[in-house]
């Protein structure tokens, strides 16, 4: 089973030239933060590509504990303490998908946090995330017509780490906007350093015929303490 099936896929976008400090402040303060209140921070990146980007994914044992987690850290004392720094450094953080996986453990691997004796050099590895805006109704339809597509990930050397689709719930803590214009479907995978992700046009015929607007792919570089991320020894 999956230990966090809700799943925030929150991506900010930062002030211009805000992402290292933006990036170096959140490592710092805030995973074990969330960890010590049952929630956990998956991963966390910066979009290639976008100098004005950060990305992370945060995880919940539940529907309720989400709102129980996230009331205790954003009225707690860390957030009271940094958030005008952290919010300084932001443009738009309502760019949020309420995510679940899409099937039994399909959801986002809880990885070790990062070893900083055995990874020196923090979080390597490429990550993408395909995010696929559907048709109502259709994502159990879609995510088994464009299976061929996703296999073609792992053909060119990409490993699953996870297949989200929209949780259809009212969101439970509304100080934290999420978007309503699902439903969506977010395919995970990470590879060595320099795997190229196969072309969008993959993903083609009915498959595509399902999609609301054209699949993006998101291509991502871990942040030195990103739980996900590609170890061959993991």
């Amino acid at each position: 089973m999956d230990t966090y099936p809700v799943i925030e896929f929150r991506r900010y976008t930062t002030v211009e030239g805000g992402q290292a400090a933006f990036t170096r402040y959140f490592e710092t303060l805030f995973p074990e933060a969330f960890q010590q209140l049952g929630a956990l921070a998956l991963g966390q990146f910066t979009e290639r590509g976008n100098p004005n980007s950060f990305l992370w994914m945060r995880g919940f044992t539940s529907w309720e504990q989400r709102a129980v987690a996230n009331a205790a850290f954003y009225y707690g004392p860390v957030w009271k303490e940094h958030k005008a720094t952290l919010n300084g450094l932001m443009t738009d953080s309502d760019n949020v998908l309420l995510l679940r996986p899409l099937q039994p453990g399909s959801g986002v691997p809880v990885m070790p946090a990062v070893d900083p004796v055995l990874e020196p050099e923090g979080a390597q590895g490429e990550v993408g995330a395909l995010l696929c805006t559907v048709k109502p109704g259709q994502i159990e339809r879609f995510a088994d017509m464009a299976a061929p597509a996703f296999m073609a990930w792992r053909d060119a050397g990409w490993r699953h780490a996870g297949t989200l689709a929209t949780l259809d719930m009212p969101n439970n803590f509304p100080q934290l906007p999420v978007r309503g214009d699902g439903p969506h479907l977010v395919w995970l995978g990470t590879a060595a350093p320099g795997t190229q992700p196969p072309a969008l046009e993959a993903l083609t015929g009915a498959a595509r015929d399902l999609l609301r607007e054209p699949p993006e792919l998101i291509r991502l570089r871990p942040t030195p303490r990103s739980r996900l991320r590609y170890n061959t020894k993991i």
